[in-house]
């Protein structure tokens, strides 16, 4: 008898582990992304916590610099003309400049929104353009 307690324990504190591991690993990266229009109101309640954004890159608004691998825009709503001109947070990242992004381009950013700032990026995700767009009859190809 006492050889089955001894193993019902060790399977117990297995069983233990794994389910925190299991636990801490989906609490760290299951965190909801945000459109653009529902972060604006909440981002000052949301101030020093990690958010996703999702939002696409307002034109005129890239800056670049390769030697840094710094980057700097503002991320917008994802249609032209919905809101205002402060219809946008300002995001800050450093880091090896993801494919396809580009000017237009919808991205969901991860990172912490610093209070009255700026978003400070971790990671930035790009997507693929999801619009098919049939070849004009007579063109060749």
């Amino acid at each position: 008898m006492r050889g089955k307690s001894k193993f019902f324990i060790g399977v117990l504190l297995i069983v233990g582990a794994v389910g925190y591991l299991m636990y801490t690993g989906i609490r760290e990266t299951s965190t909801y992304y945000f459109t653009i229009e529902e972060f604006l109101p909440k981002r000052e309640a949301l101030a020093n916590e990690g958010v996703r954004v999702a939002g696409r890159v307002q034109a005129g608004s890239v800056r670049w610099d390769p030697k840094d691998l710094r980057l700097s825009f503002v991320l917008g709503p994802f249609q032209e003309g919905v809101g205002n001109l402060d219809a946008g947070v300002p995001v800050h990242y450093q880091g090896i400049l993801p494919d396809m992004f580009a000017e237009g381009r919808d991205v969901i950013v991860e990172g912490r929104y610093d209070a009255g700032s700026a978003l400070s990026a971790k990671t930035i995700m790009t997507s693929c353009p999801s619009k098919y767009e049939p070849q004009k009859p007579g063109a060749g190809g």
